[in-house]
């Protein structure tokens, strides 16, 4: 267990849950399903369950420090990476697994987003711990694939093919970006494609091995902090690190290029939460489907199948309305039928152009 550690990225925006996710206070910090906690301290105490705490690292945005610290107040500042600026998966990856390496050379991570559900914990734990325990014996990269329930066109998918590491991990055969309907359900009959989750365990000593063969300049530029990895240095150094890192995910830059790419396909109530048409599949709903957040507070007539969440105190009234999502916060009231939601990423990218980033 002393060798087994997580990496939680927390860094991103959540642009398609505004108006309640802003740049300074984005979705991974709020409670966006109404449970009582917050999405990143539901995956913290995920992890609490399955390795030590002091083996937890998050890794953020530096304007995210003070939110990581009171959502998490049991943690050390040490355990906080902070990035300067946005660089996508893969610079955040080598940052953490130079610094653990530099704790622990042994290390197997699990590398997770911060703000995914996921329902079933003991199963989750499970599949995590199997995956630690081949990475840190096998020469592999792991990822988790989701068994598809449906032909989503909103996740990206893994194709596996059957040559195998033991009886769980099979051989990553493609990565395939998000597809349009008819692939997905070909996809789905095949039997041998899974979504992709974006977790992924490794030891530190391979994947640090794929970063030399595929991304050997990024490699090299978290190298040279050696000496200043958990040292008062670190966060000085890592300033100059970012700005030479080009902008480059994790699955592009390494995953879809190394050839020692396993996945272990998975069960465990997993929902990436990536748009309010996912919140609401997972809300309750009353008889004629409209799921409300917080429930007091709203009063419908002849309305249906509507996603609503609005501040605590407020009183809202909706008559004849069907299929929308009506979300309120920070000042800014959005009402989007719900089958264009994918549509509030450009309505966020409008509002800043014509307003500035006061509503953003």
């Amino acid at each position: 267990m002393k060798n087994y550690y997580a990496l939680i990225m927390a860094g991103g925006v959540g642009s398609r849950f505004w108006p309640i996710s802003r740049t300074a206070h984005p979705k991974q910090f709020i409670d966006i399903l109404g449970t009582g906690k917050t999405l990143i301290q539901s995956t913290f105490n995920r992890f609490t369950k399955i390795l030590p705490a002091e083996n937890i690292f998050i890794v953020t945005n530096e304007q995210y420090l003070d939110l990581v610290k009171e959502q998490l107040p049991g943690i050390k500042e040490e355990q906080i990476l902070t990035e300067p600026v946005m660089r996508n998966t893969a610079p955040c990856i080598a940052y953490g697994m130079h610094k653990i390496k530099s704790l622990n050379p042994d290390a197997a991570v699990v590398v997770a987003p911060s703000d995914h559900l996921i329902l079933e914990e003991e199963a989750f734990k499970n599949y995590v711990l199997k995956a630690l325990q081949t990475a840190s014996t096998e020469d592999c990269l792991i990822t988790l694939g989701i068994k598809p329930t449906r032909p989503d066109t909103g996740y990206g998918y893994i194709q596996f093919n059957t040559q195998k590491i033991g009886e769980d991990f099979f051989k990553v055969k493609t990565f395939t970006e998000k597809p349009d309907l008819e692939i997905a359900k070909s996809f789905l009959q095949s039997g041998d494609f899974l979504w992709n989750a974006g977790i992924f365990v490794w030891s530190v000593k391979n994947i640090l091995k794929s970063f030399t063969s595929h991304l050997p300049e990024m490699n090299e530029i978290f190298n040279e902090g050696l000496e200043f990895y958990n040292t008062d240095q670190e966060r000085e150094f890592i300033q100059k690190a970012y700005y030479q890192c080009t902008n480059i995910s994790i699955d592009y830059g390494i995953m879809e290029k190394a050839d020692n790419v396993y996945v272990i396909p998975s069960a465990f109530g997993w929902s990436d939460l990536g748009t309010w048409a996912s919140v609401y599949d997972l809300s309750e709903k009353d008889y004629v489907g409209n799921a409300v957040i917080p429930a007091q507070g709203v009063m419908m007539y002849d309305s249906s199948n509507c996603m609503v969440n609005i501040p605590k105190g407020k009183l809202v009234v909706l008559k004849g309305l069907h299929d929308f999502i009506v979300v309120e916060d920070n000042n800014t009231l959005l009402i989007c039928p719900r089958d264009e939601e994918q549509s509030v990423k450009q309505i966020v990218a409008d509002v800043k152009q014509k307003l500035g980033n006061d509503y953003i």
